[in-house]
């Protein structure tokens, strides 16, 4: 673990959370290795790595994006507490990630290992229900992406992250948004007016 845990300063990703479902069923017995902690700026996974874990948010924020060829970034999503986050697409094909994932504040994770040939019969059927529910809400995503206007993606995205508009600095959020930091700082003015 160690080797993938480098300060410095991409993607499918884990968008369910696992304390919502844990009081329910668990993530996926004995799916949860260790916890580490890491320091803001750490990067935890680089884009070509053949890394199959997910990682649980006990405490901090993760995110994860791709960098395009213009060295432009391009975020996927935030991870605060009580969320997982990982390459389900490079784990599912055992090939390299094409994503980044890094600590936006000191964390506390927890690693798991969500490959399918270390899954019980109980932990697949928990797993295929997380992962069709993960469908649903990364289909919504591109949706809203391809047919929502920037005003109706961030209400989206107070909804789903309303404490992160204070920890998350304004361009990450117009990144994850698919807008300029000049467009969503005119929505947020806007957004302050009528919520007044």
């Amino acid at each position: 673990m160690d080797e993938l845990l480098s300060n410095g300063a991409a993607d499918s990703t884990y968008l369910l959370t696992f304390r919502e479902e844990s009081s329910t069923k668990p993530i996926a017995p004995g799916a949860c290795t260790m916890n580490t902690f890491v320091k803001k700026g750490t990067i935890i996974q680089r884009e070509g790595s053949l890394q199959l874990n997910s990682y649980a948010v006990v405490k901090g924020l993760l995110r994860s994006y791709i960098i395009d060829e213009n060295g432009k970034e391009h975020i996927y999503m935030f991870a605060p507490e009580g969320w997982i986050i990982g390459d389900s697409h490079a784990a599912f094909i055992h090939g390299e990630t094409r994503i980044f994932i890094d600590a936006l504040e000191d964390s506390e994770i927890t690693t798991l290992d969500l490959t399918i040939d270390n899954l019980s019969t109980e932990e697949l059927k928990i797993s295929l229900e997380k992962a069709l529910r993960r469908l649903g809400v990364l289909q919504n995503r591109v949706l809203m992406q391809m047919s929502s206007s920037a005003w109706d993606r961030y209400q989206h995205f107070v909804e789903i992250y309303p404490d992160l508009l204070a920890r998350v600095p304004q361009r990450m959020i117009a990144s994850y948004l698919g807008i300029t930091p000049q467009a969503l700082s005119r929505i947020r003015g806007e957004w302050a007016k009528s919520n007044t």
